[in-house]
């Protein structure tokens, strides 16, 4: 399977202050509706003037990249980053100049899933919902793409492929040394 070439994409906070490049084809664009990205998403939302990384119904769009393609090109002195749990694997990061979720890290994986509101206009669309077993009961989903109840095999096959192409390496992005917001403290 060959990958569709892409050219670089910009990738910037709210204010412009922080800003990423990621290049060529992202691994998948998804939106996750489980608990944690849900709860993270109202953390967030809370924080003034913050722009929304939830959609309305409680999902949260997201385009998955490999960690070799995505660059800060500018701004990491804003980066925060906020676990849900101190222990947790998982950390979000915020631009602290004006308080725009940025992405996730799953920090023992190869990909880095950058919040698709942060993408400009022409983001990848959506291929699935996942995770929808957790969404609010008052959520209807539609059915212009596939909904899943947890992580389907395609999912997981899209990443497996991406890691193979990059010889399972989990490359240090330079991003390892971001500070965190202390446990039971919003990000600032």
């Amino acid at each position: 399977m060959r990958e569709k070439q892409a050219e670089s994409v910009a990738v910037a906070c709210l204010c412009g202050k922080v800003l990423f490049s990621a290049d060529r084809a992202p691994i998948l664009a998804a939106s996750c509706y489980c608990g944690s990205c849900q709860k993270a998403g109202q953390e967030f939302a809370n924080l003034p003037s913050a722009p929304l990384a939830m959609d309305a119904d409680g999902g949260t769009p997201m385009v998955l990249y490999r960690k070799d393609r995505v660059r800060c090109e500018a701004g990491k002195e804003h980066l925060q980053e906020f676990r849900l749990k101190p222990d947790s694997p998982t950390r979000r990061v915020i631009a602290t100049c004006c308080n725009a979720p940025m992405f996730l890290d799953f920090t023992k994986g190869h990909w880095l899933s950058i919040y698709r509101k942060r993408l400009p206009d022409g983001a990848p669309p959506i291929e699935m919902r996942i995770n929808t077993k957790e969404r609010r009961a008052d959520v209807v989903l539609r059915d212009d793409v596939p909904n899943y109840d947890g992580y389907p095999g395609r999912f997981m096959l899209k990443l497996i492929l991406a890691w193979i192409a990059m010889g399972f390496r989990r490359p240090d992005m330079g991003l390892s040394d971001i500070s965190r917001a202390q446990p039971g403290v919003r990000p600032q």
